[in-house]
């Protein structure tokens, strides 16, 4: 159930500013067992959780676990695709007489990969409600452009 309150303006949609410089709480009530308190969220919050298909129900302790361990999953994949496009390809790869043409066959596939695990990594700790989805996000935002500028790479060796 959602319920928006704009401050000295008529209600707007849920989630969304009636007017510019007017600032829109979304109260989210949670759906789950027990009796859940109202979370109040902001609107870029609401934003990126409507933008990542994140449900509104209480967060469980397991998912938070779950959003630790995946950060460090697609952060581990990002770390591998950034040291093999940076450090194996182009220095330990010719060094040791490999062709130089398989970075981008292995690097493509890699950095989609990567991709994927960032935006779902992103879209667990909005899940959990964890307290560090804000930072954790500017993080991996800033992966996530390092990985494209290494797939944009690949992709005109190929071409």
């Amino acid at each position: 159930m959602r319920k928006s309150v704009t401050v000295g303006q008529k209600r707007p949609a849920p989630g969304w500013n009636a007017a510019p410089g007017r600032r829109t709480v979304v109260v989210v009530s949670a759906f789950a067992q027990g009796s859940a308190p109202l979370v109040e969220r902001s609107t870029p919050d609401v934003f990126v959780r409507r933008l990542l298909r994140v449900p509104d129900v209480r967060p469980s302790a397991r998912a938070d676990a779950a959003a630790q361990r995946l950060f460090s999953a697609a952060i581990l994949l990002s770390a591998t695709r950034c040291l093999l496009g940076y450090v194996v390809f182009p220095i330990a790869a010719p060094a040791l007489g490999a062709a130089a043409g398989w970075t981008p066959v292995i690097g493509i596939p890699l950095g989609i990969l990567a991709l994927v695990f960032d935006v779902r990594g992103i879209r667990r700790f909005f899940v959990a409600d964890h307290k560090w989805r804000w930072p954790v996000t500017a993080l991996y935002s800033a992966v996530m452009v390092l990985v494209l500028i290494l797939l944009a790479t690949d992709i005109a060796r190929i071409t």
